[in-house]
């Protein structure tokens, strides 16, 4: 068996090199004599702790302790420490300046050709940064930007610990909250007034709930509201009473009085359900049956209840149509690289006309094609529009510019997947390297294995890989480490208060930073201005996508921005 080496080894090297080593490193070390006297710092050991050598000579380690590890802490660490040899792990530490710190720390007994120990030997490096930022992330990923709320993903968790301590003559209500019109007034009126419109609504509804009440951001205009201890239907009905009649009083916002109403429909647990999205989902049924029967009123559900019946009926019709008429349509909107200002890439996003409803949003179809089974030819026929218009690009000579996909949940889950889309790419003579896939962050973590084991394929093949709308529901960025990810999507929503609120600026900072920590390139999306574009510069973010530069087009009209963005460029113009 191999003798760990002894210190004195080093004498072996000049004595100005094994300081200059000693001395270079950007981690701590300590080195103690057998009873834990420290005989020797380095450098950056004096700049994390704030002692000099001269200050912890003689001294024991214990000279750091912080008191946030308790005995049983120690007794682990020191057990571990005589079994192996060795010990390695997160600590808290505390400074000359009595601040307190986290660093990872390993420990190395060192002994002689005897086994006597004759040092120890701690190397350590402050991860101040990286559990800043990781409580960043994690505060993003559990909590509204805008209200300050609990988002859509933590309400789940919360709710759960709230049914949990349900008593038996009692039950829980869900109240799902929808304001009514509210997408007029941020198409009238913009953005800006309606998120104002949303944190004051924010305000109101906690003022006339109870306490233990739990109040969440579902999206857009949406809450989710559980109430506890409900012992009859009539509660949960006066606080949606409550709700509706705080709603006659106006909002206003620079002068302007604004009204609104809102449409609550409302479950109950356990009576309606026993798992929360089944409860989310008849709530949600509740509310649009109160809203397509007058709006600014609450419904509780009932088993027979349909949603807009005639509407959904026509849609799915309709849709199942188009898609065998082959009748969408994919714009596309560039993507720029702020280092080269060049047009690297593309993202792909399907526009629908129908004769019988006329224009239909992306965000109404879009989910009905998922809810029925839909979205995977759909998505099919998106991919082979693509392929077919990248081959029309290279009679163009154009084959630089690659083209991201949105591939849904349902569709990646398949078990044929990559199958398929090797098989749609090959059918079209098209190239993988062009082809990026884009899926959001909730997708990859339903069953990270079997995700990891898909992506790894794909990547294999040429795709490249991309996590859309980073920030609404992951919790760790550091765990992306895992994935073999090309690019990071930083939401939207995100993007739009950089300029304004500072505490959006530093989430989005970290996310970068940590990214590039990763070789992960960042995508900022929904850029509008060219002061957002400025303050993503300077945070070093790679690409650029939104209506500052372009929004989506035509693959003709993409042509016609691409020759004229050389000519502005040659000119100096971008």
């Amino acid at each position: 068996m191999k003798k760990e080496q002894h210190p004195e080894s080093f004498s072996l090297y000049p004595k100005e090199l094994v300081e200059k080593v000693f001395n270079s490193t950007t981690e701590g070390i300590m080195i103690t004599d057998e009873h834990l006297k420290i005989t020797l710092v380095n450098a950056a050991f004096q700049a994390v702790t704030g002692y000099s050598l001269e200050e912890v000579r003689d001294k024991t380690p214990s000279i750091l302790k912080s008191g946030k590890q308790d005995k049983s802490f120690y007794e682990s660490m020191w057990k571990e420490l005589d079994k192996k040899g060795t010990w390695q792990g997160e600590i808290w530490n505390r400074r000359k300046n009595s601040e307190v710190y986290p660093e990872h720390l390993k420990i190395t007994r060192i002994q002689n050709e005897l086994g006597e120990t004759t040092h120890y030997f701690g190397v350590f490096s402050d991860i101040s940064i990286k559990k800043s930022a990781e409580k960043e992330i994690k505060t993003l990923s559990s909590t509204d930007y805008l209200t300050g709320l609990p988002n859509r993903f933590s309400f789940n968790e919360l709710f759960l610990q709230l049914i949990e301590k349900s008593t038996p003559n009692s039950c829980s209500a869900l109240l799902f909250i929808d304001l009514d019109r509210f997408k007029q007034v941020n198409a009238s009126l913009g953005n800006e007034i309606g998120d104002r419109i949303l944190v004051e609504f924010t305000k109101r509804v906690r003022h006339i709930t109870p306490k233990d009440s739990i109040l969440a951001r579902y999206g857009g205009d949406e809450f989710l509201l559980a109430l506890s201890h409900i012992k009859s239907h009539i509660d949960a009905g006066q606080i949606a009473i409550e709700i509706i009649k705080m709603l006659s009083k106006p909002f206003i916002i620079d002068d302007l009085e604004i009204y609104l109403t809102a449409s609550i429909g409302i479950s109950f647990f356990p009576q309606d359900g026993q798992e929360i999205d089944e409860l989310i989902h008849k709530a949600d049924k509740a509310m649009y049956f109160a809203k397509h029967n007058g709006r600014n009123q609450y419904a509780f559900y009932f088993e027979d209840l349909k949603r807009d019946s005639k509407r959904l009926l026509l849609l799915e019709a309709e849709l199942r149509k188009a898609i065998q008429a082959n009748d969408f349509s994919v714009h596309y909107q560039p993507k720029v690289s702020l280092e080269t200002k060049t047009i690297i890439g593309v993202e792909a996003l399907v526009r629908w006309e129908n004769d019988q409803v006329g224009t239909v949003s992306p965000a109404e179809f879009i989910p009905l094609a998922e809810e029925t089974g839909l979205i995977i030819p759909l998505s099919e026929l998106i991919i082979k529009k693509v392929c077919l218009d990248i081959l029309e690009w290279r009679t163009l000579d154009i084959s630089s510019i690659s083209v991201s996909i949105n591939i849904a949940s349902i569709h990646f889950q398949q078990d044929n997947f990559i199958e398929r889309i090797n098989n749609l790419v090959m059918q079209y003579n098209c190239s993988p390297q062009q082809l990026e896939l884009e899926l959001t962050e909730r997708t990859i973590m339903k069953d990270s294995n079997n995700i990891i084991s898909k992506l790894i394929k794909l990547k294999s093949n040429g795709f490249k890989i991309s996590i859309d709308d980073f920030g609404t529901g992951y919790s760790s960025l550091s765990y992306l480490n895992q994935f073999p990810i090309n690019y990071l999507k930083i939401d939207r929503s995100f993007i739009q208060h950089i300029t304004t609120l500072k505490d959006k600026q530093a989430i989005v900072e970290s996310i970068i930073l940590m990214s590039h920590r990763l070789n992960i390139k960042v995508v900022a999306e929904g850029v509008e201005t060219k002061e957002q574009v400025e303050i993503l510069r300077e945070m070093n973010c790679d690409i650029i996508q939104g209506y500052y530069y372009s929004k989506p087009v035509p693959s003709k009209g993409l042509m016609d921005f691409l020759e004229l963005w050389e000519i502005h460029k040659q000119e100096g113009k971008v």
